[in-house]
């Protein structure tokens, strides 16, 4: 999955009217073709040809370079570069428009440079933590392990009582002396071994094909994973207790994953939420497990770092799997 879906913006097509003709205007094409996520589709002299390709979808971004851009720069204020995006697909508008800028302020800080090198200096300096090269999988790859979690050790304990109910094989259960918690448990240990072993596997394909390895303990990944299995199998338990056949049981838990996976910080970060959406997240136990597992594995977080993440999830699996063991109906 995570060498398809990726929110890197690639391959955002530019088409550049070039009125001035110059060496600044010809350095700022090459640029634009040299970069890896822009694609130089042509260029031309009348703006109407390139709002025309931009209108059917064979360009994203314009650049038009005004006349006499070179010139203006040496003896006066020059006219303003104009960028024009394709807002339709906000994302790679907007990320596509920042690649474009910083490709043009290189090039002409490359031609300033070359004219009077004593009298510029690199004054900032960037320095990426934790993912060095941007790498969108890195960040990508541990919520894809959460979601995996989440559709076995979510889905498939809620389905396996519902298809017992729907059978009645459930009620040679409901007459023997077998107690409620002694029931879910033995609907909860399968799954979290299920889990682990999943885990497992998606840490060694993680580390072979994406080169990704833990920075930290793999000890407290584990530790997190199985707090978390308990938790999402014991809430997927208590809505089974709740349904009377597998579809209900399936349109129920879907509502619920679709709100873990958007808004547990998975797919898009939390900070960027409005006010009452980030608090609402302090309700959903993802949110807790997909920062100890981003944390460790990008981080190196220790316990210490992340011990209210790791006491919310303990607290979640204890309320849920309490309410699975009461809302189950024993029939003696």
């Amino acid at each position: 999955m995570p060498l398809v879906m990726t929110m890197d913006v690639r391959n955002v097509n530019i088409a550049v009217v070039d009125l001035d003709h110059s060496t600044t205007s010809n350095r700022i094409i090459s640029h634009i073709e040299a970069s890896e996520y822009l694609s130089l589709v042509g260029t031309t002299e009348q703006y109407i040809v390139a709002m025309d390709a931009l209108e059917n979808g064979t360009v994203d971004i314009i650049v038009q370079i005004p006349n006499n851009f070179e010139r203006d720069m040496i003896v006066s204020t020059p006219e303003k570069i104009n960028i024009t995006a394709n807002a339709v697909n906000a994302t790679k508008g907007s990320l596509g428009s920042q690649y474009l800028v910083q490709t043009i302020a290189r090039a002409l800080q490359e031609l300033k440079n070359e004219k009077s090198p004593t009298q510029l200096s690199e004054l900032v300096t960037v320095q990426n933590r934790f993912n060095p090269t941007l790498n969108y999988r890195h960040y990508m790859i541990p919520a894809l392990m959460i979601i995996l979690f989440i559709l076995i050790c979510g889905f498939l304990p809620a389905l396996s009582i519902v298809g017992e109910k729907e059978s009645g094989t459930i009620e040679q259960i409901n007459v023997t002396p077998v107690s409620r918690m002694t029931f879910i448990l033995s609907k909860l240990i399968p799954y979290w071994l299920i889990g682990l072993f999943v885990l497992t596997i998606a840490m060694i394909v993680a580390r072979v094909v994406y080169g990704l390895y833990p920075v930290g303990s793999i000890g407290l990944i584990y530790f997190g994973a199985a707090c978390f299995i308990l938790t999402i199998s014991g809430f997927s338990l208590t809505i089974a207790n709740f349904s009377e056949t597998m579809q209900q049981t399936m349109f129920v838990m879907f509502f619920f994953v679709m709100i873990f996976m958007l808004m547990s910080g998975l797919l898009t970060p939390i900070d960027s939420m409005p006010n009452w959406a980030q608090k609402f997240t302090g309700i959903l136990p993802p949110r807790y497990f997909v920062e100890i597992l981003r944390s460790v594995y990008l981080k190196g977080s220790t316990f210490m770092d992340l011990w209210h993440n790791y006491l919310a999830l303990g607290i979640f699996a204890t309320i849920f799997n309490i309410l699975a063991a009461l809302t189950y109906k024993k029939q003696a």
